[in-house]
């Protein structure tokens, strides 16, 4: 009876030294393209790991060259539509320089959050990107300290803590009030989103500001979740609290989606009465009936861009910093 075939998976480097008839050292060096052997004897070694079917291990690989090709990306919620074109131009250009993306959903929950950030230390990833992360500084801080290499999406921080890739929201957010006063809007009220929000903080930075260059104030400011659920209740308060606003500038697109919903049920038109504006450019924001105007982000250029940045960082822990995307203002029917 012949010997049954020895399962793909058990296929070693000392096995296919055998077949060569080298050391499991010259093997090593040729299938990891460091040199070290003729070409006669490189050719013998990959036919003898073609025909063996040989497959290396990974994370065997990651542990002998202290590298695991992998990156984490965290989001704080995948349903959010913001977050899929990040994480697509994230894992475009991981894919393009031979790295795997694991991607972890934080549910908007700090302390999620900072479980996986251990968690992907555990992993041994070469580096993490947090996006729109939502602890607090001293705690984010410490959680990042022990990797690698760290990029914060719409987060600032200190060199020695990471690289940023920051939305320029109060320009943003400057640019929105601006919009809405030329259009003849006095009565603007915010709907501001998360309040541990970074990116939230800087636009009504923005929006205080650019109000009181035109001699202005907001007629109300209400914090809410980044969803349609959140902009519609905080809306429904805006309506019920101050009556007479002609102006909604939303934290987000989301949010705006949520206002929309509030208006109609009050017998609100958009933009007869109250004008409206987003924050992002979601796929859905031009498909509305009005359309949303909105203050555009590249989103997928954020990925990549912090791809890039990480993998500087990974590479020659230099100290290449900060990277600013200012939005652009995309004005549609609600305005």
């Amino acid at each position: 009876m012949s010997r049954p075939k020895e399962p793909e998976s058990k296929i070693t480097i000392a096995d296919v030294a055998r077949a060569a008839g080298v050391s499991p050292m010259t093997v090593s060096r040729v299938l990891n393209d460091r040199g070290g052997a003729s070409a006669e004897t490189s050719q013998r070694i990959i036919l003898a790991a073609s025909e063996l079917n040989y497959r290396p291990n990974p994370f065997a690989r990651g542990l002998r060259s202290d590298r695991s090709k992998a990156i984490g990306l965290l989001v704080p919620d995948i349903t959010n539509p913001f977050f899929p074109e990040v994480i697509r131009g994230a894992e475009d250009a991981a894919s393009a320089a031979g790295y795997n993306l694991l991607l972890s959903n934080v549910v908007e929950n700090s302390k999620r959050e900072e479980e996986l950030i251990e968690t992907l230390l555990r992993h041994r990833v070469d580096g993490i990107i947090v996006c729109s992360p939502r602890l607090p500084d001293a705690a984010l801080h410490k959680a990042l300290a022990p990797h690698r290499a760290v990029v914060l999406i719409n987060r600032e921080a200190p060199n020695e803590v990471a690289g940023t890739i920051v939305t320029d929201y109060e320009t943003g957010a400057s640019r929105a009030i601006d919009h809405l006063v030329e259009r003849g809007r006095r009565r603007i009220a915010i709907i501001a989103g998360p309040r541990s929000s970074f990116g939230g903080k800087s636009r009504l930075v923005g929006f205080r500001k650019t109000l009181a260059a035109h001699g202005l104030k907001a007629q109300g400011i209400v914090y809410c979740d980044p969803t349609a659920a959140g902009g519609q209740t905080a809306a429904a308060q805006l309506l019920a609290e101050t009556p007479g606003i002609d102006a909604l500038v939303c934290y987000n697109d989301l949010n705006a989606i949520g206002a929309m919903k509030a208006c109609r049920a009050a017998g609100v038109s958009i933009p007869g009465q109250i004008a409206l504006i987003g924050f992002d450019d979601i796929p859905t924001a031009e498909l509305l009936s009005p359309a949303l105007t909105t203050l555009r982000v590249q989103k997928r250029e954020m990925g990549e861009e912090a791809v890039r940045l990480l993998l500087s960082r990974i590479a020659t822990r230099n100290r290449q910093h900060g990277i600013v995307i200012v939005p652009e203002l995309i004005v549609r029917e609600t305005t």
